[in-house]
């Protein structure tokens, strides 16, 4: 070996492990992303149980309409409801610095008064739907008053500024566990009722009364979680001219909601579509293969909600370099997560479904294992996404958002007339196609840059003495 490799190799070992020093940040929230893991795939598992136990006591047609109904009310409600804990993290971070907490608090009534405005119109606005196109879609009019029951539970929903407050928190821990109570009490309703003959209206009450829980107890440490940080109630802040007081944040809640809307509406309509082609029967199967394949999404799901934070400060401290090799390594993994999914699905699907959800629901597995590679793509887009707004790019974000949806739906149209079913789930590996294409290249182009641009990595790329807090690094207003 030359004087000259030896030196190159020194050289670059030191580069090599200073860039992984930079993910020491992310280190102790480990444990933040295992919770959240370990208590959404319990949820998730209790939830395919309630699934299983409709299933069977509805039947392939009964159950058709029941996920019609949802999806109404989901795709209503992800369509109007402000997803606020986003511009709140941010906002609040600053105000955290300055330590007023009167602000903090109206802050947060900001964000609760989108939280419930939306929620109301989203219920109503689904009743309107189920009402002038309810035929079209595929349960009639005979089922409207289903679709008004579960819009009980949309109208009491909100939940971002809550989520905000526990994110701030860094309750972790309780945003992991917090749904299983309201899982068990729908598993618990739902094996009553299957015992005692309850039909279709019944389960549709056992799902509204469960989510009203849930929102309930959600709100409730919400709030909980403010007083024990000294932040006065939302309910007794100064609502006045909020808009006034806080430019900007309606400008980024904006952005990021429509982004968010984008993406979920596509896991939601998508089911709407297969019923007014297909049929409710149909649209029965490919909700449950959907809601199957969640189990693995919800890994990325849980991993952008711990790690958005930390990427921002990273981007400011650290810089591109580790800020690359820790979205490579979050990517690898969660591929190695959906490929995992994948080969189980392949081996055992078909028989897992037969015996937990009934024989009539086994043309599911063909739509499953299709929708896994979905899944794939959708799992390696969740890394880059959260670190692109961390990287204050939410405008890019949010137009890749509107490409990707819109091929979604370009498919969707042509393939689910001829394919049924089968199409939405083309449709989906097209949406996760783009997505990772655009994001990726964005990403990756960004990085560079900012290696050839430190200034570009932000104002507070190196500390700047005992000012440059973790939380001032993070808390830099975003222009949408």
């Amino acid at each position: 070996m030359t004087p000259i490799d030896s030196a190159s190799k020194a050289s670059f070992l030191p580069r090599l492990l200073s860039r992984w020093r930079g993910s020491e940040m992310l280190k102790p929230h480990l444990v933040s992303i295992g919770h959240l893991l370990s208590g959404n795939f319990g949820g998730v598992m209790i939830m395919m149980a309630s699934l299983a136990i409709a299933t069977r006591a509805l039947g392939q047609e009964q159950f058709g309409i029941l996920a019609v109904v949802l999806s109404i009310g989901r795709v209503c409600e992800r369509l109007i409801r402000f997803e606020s804990w986003q511009p709140l993290v941010r906002f609040v971070a600053v105000e955290e610095e300055n330590g007023d907490v009167s602000r903090m608090s109206s802050l947060y009534a900001y964000g609760l008064f989108l939280d419930v405005g939306s929620a109301l119109v989203a219920a109503v606005l689904s009743v309107i739907v189920a009402w002038t196109a309810g035929g079209l879609i595929g349960i009639g009019h005979d089922n409207v008053h289903l679709v008004a029951i579960y819009a009980c539970a949309i109208a009491c929903n909100p939940r971002g500024m809550a989520s905000a407050a526990l994110r701030l928190a860094g309750r972790f821990r309780v945003l992991a566990y917090v749904q299983l109570a309201s899982f068990v009490a729908r598993f618990a309703l739902s094996a009553l009722l299957y015992g005692l003959g309850g039909g279709l209206i019944w389960f549709v009450l056992v799902w509204t009364v469960s989510q009203i829980f849930d929102s309930a107890l959600f709100n409730y440490l919400g709030f909980r979680a403010l007083a024990e940080t000294g932040i006065p109630s939302p309910l007794k802040a100064d609502w006045r001219d909020l808009p006034g007081r806080f430019p900007g944040f309606m400008r980024f809640a904006i952005s990021t909601n429509l982004s968010s809307t984008l993406r979920t509406m596509t896991h939601e309509m998508d089911t709407l579509l297969v019923s007014t082609f297909a049929g409710a029967s149909a649209a029965g199967l490919y909700y449950l293969s959907r809601r199957i394949a969640k189990v693995a999404q919800t890994a990325g799901d849980m991993i952008q909600t711990v790690i958005y934070p930390d990427l921002a400060r990273l981007w400011r401290k650290v810089g591109p370099a580790a800020m690359g090799q820790l979205v490579s390594v979050l990517q690898a993994s969660l591929a190695a997560i959906a490929l995992t999914a994948v080969g189980a699905c392949w081996l055992m699907g078909r028989q897992a479904i037969e015996i937990v959800f009934g024989p009539g629901f086994a043309d599911s597995y063909q739509l499953l294992l299709v929708q896994l590679f979905a899944v794939l793509l959708t799992l390696h887009a969740t890394p880059a996404r959260a670190a692109l707004l961390a990287m204050n790019r939410p405008t890019y974000v949010l137009a890749a958002s509107f490409t990707s949806t819109a091929s979604f739906f370009a498919v969707a149209f042509v393939l689910i007339p001829r394919y049924g079913a089968l199409g939405a789930n083309y449709a989906h590996i097209a949406f996760g196609l783009v997505t990772v294409i655009l994001l990726d290249i964005a990403f990756w182009r960004g990085l560079r840059s900012a290696d050839h641009n430190p200034r570009e990595a932000g104002p507070e790329a190196a500390p700047k003495g005992p000012a440059a807090s973790p939380k001032a690094a993070f808390a830099l207003e975003s222009e949408a």
